[in-house]
């Protein structure tokens, strides 16, 4: 990943995204102040979201309350913020963001048909299938060929700290290949293997391999701190 700095505020970009001068995107960092959890006021919250856009040149942020599901819908809606567990958009300037701690935030793009979307995928969504639903909903919806699509998966709980103490209640059996020792399971690769099954290219997708457990010094991690303090990621299509 690629790092970027304004005004004091970190985050980072793929590098399968550089090449697109019409996309705008970030996986922000806890340095310089950012914090999107549940419990900062909301006139901090404001002047936090008003940095991301300027770093980015964004004219409005939307995001989603996610709700460890598989809810997918598309931009514009009524109003700032709506339940959801992923968004999808072909408007132009306005950001996607998702709030995420160790939850993986994923990013898609179309170059073809300019979608952009924001899905949020903790274990939940994994259980779910949610990245493979999103690759059907853009189909569906916008004519996206998986095989087009661009993908970005966010730092997030990586294998050495992903435990898993009741697995075999909470996941299916096809996940225990996904094992890397007692209890512990790679998230990462899950993810990746149901965006392949659903067509999506091996070399369009970008893992960031980056644990937001043992990256305390970058983001936020509610295994590792038990907090609701959360990253942000952001991706939009510039005018």
């Amino acid at each position: 990943m690629i790092s970027r700095e304004h005004e004091g505020v970190k985050w980072l970009e793929f590098e399968i995204f550089q090449e697109f001068k019409e996309l705008a995107h970030g996986v922000f960092l806890r340095k310089g102040g950012l914090d999107l959890g549940k419990q900062a006021d909301a006139a901090i919250m404001q002047r936090q979201r008003d940095k991301v856009k300027r770093c980015l040149r964004l004219e409005a942020l939307v995001f989603g309350k996610h709700q460890h599901a598989d809810v997918i819908i598309e931009f514009p809606w009524e109003g700032v913020e709506v339940s959801c567990d992923g968004i999808f958009t072909e408007v132009l300037q306005q950001g996607l963001m998702v709030a995420h701690a160790d939850c993986q935030a994923v990013l898609f793009y179309d170059p073809y048909k300019k979608v952009i979307a924001n899905i949020h995928c903790g274990w939940r969504g994994n259980v779910a299938n949610i990245l493979g639903k999103a690759v059907r909903v853009l189909n569906r919806q916008k004519g996206c060929r998986p095989q087009d699509l661009l993908v970005g998966i966010s730092p997030s709980l990586g294998p050495e700290k992903a435990e898993f103490i009741n697995y075999k209640e909470e996941f299916p059996k096809a996940f225990k290949a996904y094992e890397v020792k007692p209890c512990f399971f790679n998230l990462w690769a899950i993810s990746r293997d149901q965006l392949l099954q659903e067509g999506v290219l091996l070399q369009h997708i970008e893992i960031a391999s980056l644990c937001t457990h043992t990256g305390g010094d970058d983001f936020f991690s509610y295994r590792r701190d038990r907090d609701t303090k959360r990253n942000a990621t952001v991706i939009a299509l510039q005018k």
